[in-house]
């Protein structure tokens, strides 16, 4: 038998309720900040993403879905969704709307990896972005937006990290402090981040094996080498932050797994838990992203979250979800005759907008009802012979096992109430 692709997986019915919780929890936050949804194409030019998240990152060198179609383009399946944004932003003219363009978007994410917990080679994220700004009063908003989010699920005990990683100017001076520190160090580092050291030294700073993560521990900080303007913008962003009662850890080991991040960087976690895969979600700023595409300099600040992994930590925390709007009534017969009049009587309920499922088959009106429960139909509309001889239906409170006679007139008027 086939079997879903490793790494993907089917949403079953009596999942999509966890699904409709979040889609309309973010619609309904994003309404409250102004942001508004853009969907782009699953795939794009490959180019657009060795560009954007940079050709030595492990998503690049191992991860993408590429491939060639029939009229030899190079596209990739959409690995992250900020730089389909940005390209949109551009292609589209948005400098001459009002600036922040805020835009948020739910969408697939292919990215070929190992599968495990809350990571999967086909996933959901829901992501926001503010393009048009550098006010570290827009970082604030887009955090504190990702905090609102968590909290407004239901989600408890979550922490904020937060660093600074600097800008094109400052950033270089830290790279050479960090090589110098990693270059003393060589023999206790993973091959991975041997790689790295020679590659993309930044990168050190996010190795998750046990034997790197004590040199991360006293690797020089970030923070430490900050420009006046990067420490301006830090600087208000902490205030801000304060003035939205939002707590945070400073972590200088926070630089996130993507190139085109400067300046502000934060990631929300489980409290008291460790490691890529307990993330919730995350995000940061990346004011030179637009020129790595090819656009004019215009800064930009994002936020992104995995929905299975929001919804595995819903599940884990025990939060109960509104369930799924489902047809209340059930309509159930006794003979082809009455079959035929329930099949009308189906047909203009739903027209009313009254949601109705008709029983099927020629089964027992005890079999009937017993489906009828399995459903959770709170109500049953029963036509046998004399109902038929007296243009009569039965009516059935399923919750009480009470029933009545009556005209389907006022059985309708009753289902519309």
């Amino acid at each position: 038998m086939y079997q879903a692709p490793r790494g993907t997986s089917d949403i079953l019915p009596h999942d999509q309720a966890y699904w409709r919780y979040i889609e309309e929890t973010v619609a309904d936050i994003c309404r409250l900040y102004g942001y508004q949804r853009i969907d782009t194409p699953v795939f794009e030019d490959s180019g657009l993403f060795v560009r954007s998240i940079g050709e030595d990152t492990d998503i690049v060198e191992k991860e993408m879905y590429s491939f060639n179609d029939h009229g030899g383009d190079l596209l990739t399946l959409r690995p992250e969704g900020t730089a389909p944004v940005c390209r949109a932003y551009l292609e589209h003219g948005m400098h001459n709307l009002p600036q922040p363009v805020r835009l948020y978007y739910i969408t697939p994410i292919f990215r070929y990896e190992r599968p495990q917990a809350g990571r999967f080679r086909q996933h959901w994220q829901f992501g926001f972005e503010g393009l048009g700004s550098s006010d570290p009063a827009l970082d604030a908003e887009v955090i504190e937006m990702a905090c609102v989010l968590y909290r407004r699920l239901g989600l408890r005990d979550t922490v904020l990290k937060l660093n600074s990683i600097g800008c094109r100017n400052c950033r270089p001076q830290y790279l050479k402090c960090l090589e110098e520190y990693y270059s003393k160090k060589i023999d206790l580092l993973c091959p991975d981040c041997k790689r790295r050291l020679e590659r993309n030294t930044l990168r050190l700073l996010d190795c998750k094996q046990e034997s790197c993560m004590p040199l991360t521990e006293q690797a020089p900080k970030s923070s430490d080498s900050l420009c006046a303007e990067c420490q301006d913008h830090f600087d208000f962003l902490k205030k801000y932050l304060v003035i939205f009662d939002l707590e945070f850890d400073l972590d200088h080991r926070l630089v996130r797994g993507l190139d085109y991040y400067t300046r502000t960087v934060f990631e929300i976690q489980p409290l008291g838990e460790k490691g890529a895969q307990t993330t919730l979600g995350g995000g940061g700023r990346y004011d030179d992203l637009m020129e790595e595409i090819g656009g004019r300099p215009t800064p930009g600040v994002g936020f992104a979250t995995g929905i299975e992994r929001m919804i595995l930590n819903i599940k884990r925390q025990g939060i109960v979800v509104p369930p799924l709007p489902q047809p209340t009534t059930f309509v159930a017969f006794l003979g082809q005759e009455a079959k035929d009049k329930a099949v009308g009587y189906v047909a203009q309920m739903r027209r009313e907008g009254i949601g109705a499922i008709l029983a099927s088959g020629n089964r027992s009106l005890k079999a009937q009802l017993r489906h009828a429960n399995a459903l959770g139909a709170t109500s049953a509309i029963i036509i046998g012979e004399d109902e038929l001889r007296d243009g009569m239906i039965v009516w059935r409170d399923m919750t009480r096992s009470e029933q009545q006679r009556l005209s389907f007139e006022d059985a309708l008027k009753r289902l519309k109430k």
